[in-house]
């Protein structure tokens, strides 16, 4: 199977190479050494670019070397180690440019990191594609050597031959092609979509009487010139508009604002993206794309996904009937007339009343002890005693955006640099609406050592003003813990192989780590590390906290049951649904927001065309309530032995965090609990369950 050609390109493409790295390596912040910091700040115009080129030269180098071997000559060090190091090169200026794509303040750079985006995922489609590499593959998994692989090397080589055979081996070439280019196809409307979403922009006028039930400084912020308020599309907005607004109509005008973000482009965007999945799905064989995208994943097949909605939605249906019955208790009274119905722009604000009038939780108040700066500081300490690492602060970093901080994580046992993160904490124009942890770097065992992981956690907080500093919802706040579990399961890592790195694990258990990180901010004992009130440096009152617990499961069913649908119109769309039928996305909405919730579909709305989570999860979505099972069942094991109680915490790193993908996920749950996990805790967390 020797390929002198390939040899010849090799030396070609080799000398190109180090006649650039000669010259652009210093000069464009994306081409950085081993665990050279990343100087963001001075990225400029067509360095996302050149670098592109390069890695993606140097990846077809090393895809040279490995398919030039003769058969019998492979081995794992100089054919199976090299095409994860092709996903490392790869990943090194991936990484970064899809965050600059979604954070750049500046265009052409948000542009360029798309582009590279694009070419990136072309480039993973012709190598899933490429008969040369599969051959090597192949020819090694015969040889004495794979087959007495063990652990994560021995899963490496299953999945990348299954994974081959995913990507239409086992056709003839031309339909191979076929599926590359649909791939490529895929890759393109997947980026649409989400940059029509992230660019659109919107705004609602209000009057001064339209405004009442919003703070002063709500208000303050948003005064324009003609004495309106401007009320955009940002969460620290909507969320807070839809909560205190005591104008139903303004609530309502918001509301179809919001739900039409990208409406216009998307509605076509969306019907391709599920098209093309389709086309794939049929052309390799499957029923659905969604028996496709599952095969992989810990559920297995649709039908077990299927089950589980279901039997969820069952065992919600009675809580959320007394939940909706409380709600239109609560409108009538507030409304003078019998209320028959809460409708989607309401459900916030009659939630919020009742947290007022029922349980006595002021959410003003609450926000007052959890100003972003004791938020931080409390988290920090949190994860430091639990995982036994120290945070410290970069100074002056170089960063895309001045409100960009940094920071270095370092093991305590042994003082050793463990990786860096960066917090972008607060909303601007065309940045990345909601909240997620970006890889920047990530962790891969190298000849020169370790490469430490580097993550961005990217939020969209209120910024602090010149009254008032920035003081975040409870839903804020575990909304940064979330994220920051993901954060620390990128950072914690100690794969040999970057595919299992960190996070590099299956779709439907990635937020278990981070969704059992959020059960802190429900703690008297964790809390009690930083909710102050930011004026008077007094610590939440044990008795605000005990209505907050009490109210934990205001709405659970109704709420649980939001999150039942958001994954059954997911499912649904990548299960069976025609686009080129007479039956539309949005007819699907409808049915299924009018069966699963409580809350009426509102015609002209279309959520699905802003729906973020339908270019990455893609049939994945019920991933969110089946990793929260698993999430809830390792927290009872914190409860059990202390919330801080960093012998637990050390078990969970070594165990879960440090492993990632490397083995099953039910085994490692199963191993840190010492038995096989169950459901118990997670309905207990809902308030199904009490014993």
């Amino acid at each position: 199977m020797k390929k002198t050609v390939f040899i010849l390109g090799c030396i070609i493409i080799g000398i190109a190479i180090l006649l650039s790295i000669s010259s652009e390596p210093r000069e464009n912040p994306l081409l950085y050494e081993f665990n050279e910091i990343i100087q963001f700040g001075e990225l400029k115009k067509g360095d996302i670019t050149k670098a592109t080129d390069h890695v993606i030269s140097e990846a077809r180098i090393i895809l040279d070397k490995i398919i030039s071997l003769d058969d019998g000559k492979q081995t794992f060090k100089n054919t199976i180690r090299p095409i994860d190091d092709i996903e490392y090169i790869i990943e090194k200026v991936w990484s970064p440019a899809s965050l600059m794509g979604a954070t750049h303040p500046e265009e052409i750079i948000r542009n360029e990191g798309d582009s590279c985006s694009i070419r990136v995922e072309k480039l993973l489609n012709e190598l899933s594609a490429n008969e040369d590499l599969y051959n090597a593959l192949f020819a090694y998994s015969q040889l004495g050597e794979a087959k007495s692989l063990s652990g994560a090397k021995k899963k490496y080589l299953e999945d990348k031959i299954r994974d081959f055979n995913r990507s239409g081996f086992g056709l003839n070439k031309e339909k191979r092609e076929f599926v590359r280019g649909i791939k490529n196809r895929l890759a393109n409307i997947g980026l649409e979509f989400r940059r029509n979403i992230s660019s659109y922009q919107d705004t609602l006028f209000i009057s001064e009487e339209e405004s009442a039930g919003l703070t002063e400084t709500f208000k303050k912020e948003r005064l324009q010139k003609d004495g309106t308020y401007a009320i955009d599309m940002s969460y620290p907005s909507y969320f807070t508009f839809m909560k205190y607004a005591e104008s139903n109509n303004s609530r309502k005008a918001l509301y179809y604002k919001f739900l039409n973000r990208a409406s216009k482009k998307n509605i076509e965007v969306l019907d391709d993206m599920l098209r093309y999945r389709k086309k794939l799905a049929d052309i390799l064989g499957y029923d659905t794309f969604a028996e496709y995208r599952t095969e992989i994943l810990m559920a297995k097949n649709p039908e077990r996904v299927w089950n589980f909605e279901n039997e969820l939605k069952e065992s919600l249906y009675e809580k959320a009937v007394q939940e909706y019955a409380a709600m239109l208790e609560i409108k009538s009274a507030i409304t003078g007339e019998p209320a028959e119905v809460i409708f989607p722009y309401e459900k916030r604000y009659y939630q919020n009343k009742l947290l007022e009038e029922e349980y006595q939780v002021d959410e003003e108040e609450v926000k007052s002890y959890f100003e972003l700066n004791n938020v931080i500081n409390g988290l920090f300490t949190i994860t430091q005693q639990l995982f036994n690492i120290t945070y410290c602060e970069v100074d002056s970093p170089s960063v895309w955006h001045k409100d960009v901080r940094m920071f270095e994580v370092f093991d305590d046992e042994t003082d050793e640099l463990i990786g860096r993160f960066y917090l972008d904490l607060f909303p601007r124009p065309n940045k990345y609406h909601h909240a997620a942890a970006f890889s920047v770097v990530i962790g891969k065992m190298l000849p020169q050592g370790y490469q430490k992981p580097v993550y961005t956690l990217v939020c969209n907080f209120p910024k602090p003003t010149q009254d008032q500093p920035s003081l975040l919802t409870h839903d804020n706040v575990e909304t940064f813990f979330h994220e920051f579990g993901h954060l620390l399961h990128g950072l914690l890592t100690k794969s040999e192989l970057i595919k299992y790195a960190g996070t590099g694990v299956v779709q439907d258990f990635v937020e278990a780590p981070s969704q059992m990180l959020e059960n802190w901010v429900w703690n008297k004992e964790s809390l009690s590390l930083f909710a102050i009130h930011y004026e008077t440096g007094e610590v939440i009152p044990e008795e605000l906290v005990d209505k907050m617990l009490a109210a934990k499961n205001l709405n659970s069913a109704l709420n649980t049951l939001q999150q039942v649908f958001y994954g059954v119109l997911d499912f649904t769309l990548h299960d069976g649904y025609n686009p080129d039928g007479e039956i539309t996305t949005t007819d699907i909405l409808r049915e299924l927001q009018n069966e699963i919730t409580f809350y009426p579909y509102q015609e002209g709305t279309y959520f699905q065309t802003n729906f973020g989570h339908l270019k990455g999860y893609a049939a994945a979505y019920y991933g969110y309530l089946w990793s929260e099972v698993y999430a809830q069942d390792m927290f009872s094991v914190f409860e059990a032995r202390g919330i801080l109680d960093s012998d637990t915490g050390m078990l969970f790193r070594k165990i879960i965090l440090e492993k990632g993908g490397t083995e099953d996920p039910f085994v490692l749950v199963s191993q840190f609990l010492g038995r096989e996990p169950n459901n118990r805790a997670f309905l207990k967390s809902l308030g199904l369950n009490e014993d």
